[in-house]
C-alpha cells in the first residue's frame, strides 16, 4: 500500500508539474497600420509581385505579432517560446499547466488552447477556431519517365515549362548531402538553392538531419542523365527543416506554420510538405478521425491561410491505409491542400494509401501520383526506388510549379482546380482514388482554351467596392442571373436582375476578393471584385 500511495503521488506531481505544448492567441496587433502602410517590412518584393498577380491584398494576417506580445509572454516565469505564427497569432509555448494558465490574465491575450485536448475541455481558454487573424528541353528521363509522362508531365516539359521562374518550398525532416550529391550539382550550379532555415535547431545549417527530405527534394530537382529528371528541374527551391525525427511533437506543427509564413514573406510559390500528423508520442496530443475537418490541427488551419497568401500546398495524404487509423492526416484534410495519394507503375492505388473522405466528408485525397515505386535518389546518392506518398507529393508539386509557369496568371484557386478537373475520376471520385490521376496536358489544353474569355457588353463599377455594386450592359441583354462567390466556389449571393434594377447589395460580404459571375440569355461572363 505505502509503494502505491508513493507511485501516486509521483504521478499526482509528474501531472502538475509536467511541461506541457500550448498555443497563447494575441487579441490584435497594434502596430497593423504602420506594417500595412509599409509592406516591405513585412514581405519581400516577390512575395508582394505574387500577390498583386492574383489580386491578393495585403491584411492583418501578413503583419508580425507584437514584439511587446512577445516579450511580456517570454519573461513570465516558467514558460519557453518554441514557434510563433503571424498568420494565427499565436506563439507556440512549454510549460507548466499553471504557467500557461496564468497568461489567459494579460490583457493582450485572446485565449490559450493546450496541445492535450483534456485539459481545454471545461476551459473558457479553449481557442475560438474563427480567429480573426526557346529550345525544347529534350529530358533522358531513365527510370523516371513512368512517373512524369503518367501525369502527362512530359508534355510540359516538352513546351519547355520546367519550372522556371517558379519557387518552391519543401518542407521536411533534413537534406543531408544535397550540398554535395552530383544529382543536385544542375541546382547548386544555376543557383536555383536559394536558401532554407532549420527550424527545429533554429539555425542555417539544412544539410543535415533525417535523409528524407533529400529523397523528396530528388523526385522534383535531381538531375542525372539517362536516369534520374524531376519534375521541376529548372525551379527555384528553399529548403526548410520542420520535422524533428526524433520525436514526435505538437510542436511540429507550429514550425511548420512558422516555415510556411517564411516562405510567403520570401515570395515562394508553391510548397510540399511530404509530412502529416494525427498521433504523437504524448497520446494525450493525437487526434482523432473528427479533427481531420479542415478546421482542427493546428497545422491544417496555418496551411489555409497559407493558401490565402496566394500559394498551393501539395501535401502527402498519408501512408494509413492498412492501418487501423487508414485515413488521410493533417494538413491533407484542408480545404485548399492539394492532398496527394499513391499509385504503382501500372496505375493501381497502393495498399499504404491514406484514403477518405475528410470527417465532413469532402473528397479526399485530391489526387494521385506514383508513390509505390518511385524513382528517387538513395541516401547514398544513388538512383532508385521509395515507396510512400512522400515522393506521390513531390511529382505532383514539381508538375503544379510547371503548370503555373505557363498561365501565371492564373490565380491559386484556378490552377489547383483545373488539376482536380483533368483527373480521370473527377466526375466519380472514390474514398480510395480521389479524383484519380490529374492530366497535366489536359489541363494545359483547357486553360488555353478558357484563357480571358468574357461575354462583351456587360460592365460593373465601382471597383474596388464599398457596399454596392452596379452592373451595366451595353445592350438589353434580358433578366441577368448574378452569383458573388468566395475563392472557393461557395455561393455568397444570388439575385435576378430585371428591368431597371441593375444593383447588386454585397454589404454582407467582408473585406476581400471574390468572384461574380453573370448570366444572361447571351452567356456568361465573370469579374474578381474586391470588398474594401
Amino acid at each position: 500500500m505505502r509503494i502505491f500511495l508513493i507511485c501516486s503521488l509521483m504521478l499526482l506531481l509528474f501531472k502538475g508539474y509536467g511541461q506541457e505544448d500550448a498555443w497563447v492567441y494575441f487579441k490584435d496587433k497594434p502596430e497593423a497600420g504602420y506594417y500595412l502602410e509599409n509592406p516591405l517590412l513585412m514581405l519581400s518584393q516577390k512575395a508582394l509581385d505574387r500577390r498583386s498577380k492574383q489580386g491578393i491584398l495585403l491584411d492583418e494576417k501578413d503583419v508580425p505579432i507584437s514584439q511587446s506580445y512577445i516579450d511580456n509572454v517570454r519573461i513570465t516565469t516558467g514558460i519557453e517560446i518554441k514557434a510563433k505564427s503571424k498568420w494565427l497569432n499565436a506563439l507556440h509555448i512549454n510549460g507548466s499547466v499553471s504557467a500557461i494558465g496564468s497568461l489567459i490574465d494579460l490583457s493582450f491575450v485572446e485565449s490559450v488552447q493546450f496541445a492535450d485536448k483534456s485539459l481545454n475541455k471545461s476551459s473558457k481558454r479553449a481557442r475560438d477556431q474563427k480567429n480573426k487573424f526557346d529550345v525544347k528541353a529534350n529530358y533522358d528521363y531513365g527510370s523516371s519517365f513512368n512517373q512524369i509522362n503518367m501525369l502527362g508531365g512530359d508534355y510540359l516539359h516538352e513546351k519547355d515549362f520546367t519550372g522556371k521562374g517558379m519557387t518552391i518550398a519543401v518542407m521536411d525532416a533534413g537534406f543531408p548531402n544535397v550540398d554535395t550529391f552530383t544529382a543536385f550539382q544542375k541546382i547548386r550550379d544555376n543557383g536555383q538553392l536559394l536558401g532554407g532555415y532549420n527550424f527545429v535547431n533554429r539555425n542555417e545549417n539544412v544539410f543535415t538531419g533525417y535523409d528524407h527530405g533529400t529523397a523528396v527534394l530528388s523526385v522534383m530537382a535531381g538531375y542525372v542523365d539517362g536516369q534520374l529528371i524531376g519534375t521541376a528541374p529548372e525551379a527555384d527551391y528553399y529548403l526548410f527543416i520542420t520535422e524533428d525525427s526524433t520525436q514526435e511533437t505538437p510542436l511540429e506543427e507550429s514550425l511548420w506554420v512558422e516555415a510556411a509564413e517564411k516562405a510567403d514573406s520570401l515570395g515562394v510559390d508553391v510548397i510540399n510538405t511530404s509530412l502529416g500528423y494525427y498521433t504523437f508520442d504524448d497520446p494525450r496530443y493525437n487526434y482523432t478521425y473528427a479533427d481531420m475537418n479542415g478546421n482542427s490541427a493546428f497545422i491544417t488551419r496555418g496551411a489555409d491561410i497559407a493558401f490565402s497568401r496566394g500559394m498551393i500546398l501539395v501535401n502527402a495524404a498519408g501512408n494509413e491505409g492498412t492501418n487501423a487509423w487508414h485515413y488521410i492526416i493533417a494538413p491533407a484534410d484542408g480545404f485548399n491542400v492539394l492532398s496527394v495519394g499513391a499509385v504503382d507503375a501500372l496505375e493501381n492505388v497502393t495498399g499504404f494509401s491514406s484514403y477518405g473522405p475528410s470527417y465532413d466528408g469532402r473528397v479526399k485525397p485530391d489526387v494521385l501520383a506514383k508513390g509505390g515505386g518511385t524513382t528517387i535518389l538513395n541516401s547514398s546518392g544513388i538512383v532508385s526506388t521509395g515507396n510512400g506518398t512522400s515522393f506521390a507529393s513531390p511529382v505532383i508539386c514539381g508538375l503544379v510549379a510547371c503548370l503555373w509557369q505557363a498561365y501565371p496568371t492564373k490565380t491559386n484557386a484556378e490552377i489547383v482546380q483545373m488539376i482536380r478537373e483533368s483527373a480521370d475520376r473527377y466526375h466519380n471520385p472514390t474514398d480510395h482514388e480521389g479524383y484519380g490521376l490529374p492530366d497535366f496536358k489536359i489541363g494545359y489544353e483547357a486553360l488555353l482554351a478558357g484563357s480571358d474569355v468574357q461575354e462583351p457588353g456587360i460592365r460593373i463599377y465601382p471597383n474596388p467596392f464599398d457596399e454596392d455594386i452596379l452592373v451595366v450592359a451595353d445592350k438589353d441583354e434580358g433578366p441577368l442571373h448574378v452569383t458573388v462567390m468566395d475563392a472557393l466556389g461557395k455561393k455568397l449571393i444570388l439575385k435576378l436582375l430585371k428591368g431597371e434594377d441593375r444593383s447588386v447589395n454585397c454589404r454582407i460580404l467582408s473585406p476581400g476578393i471574390y468572384m461574380l459571375n453573370i448570366q444572361s440569355e447571351q452567356g456568361s461572363t465573370s469579374f474578381k471584385i474586391i470588398k474594401r
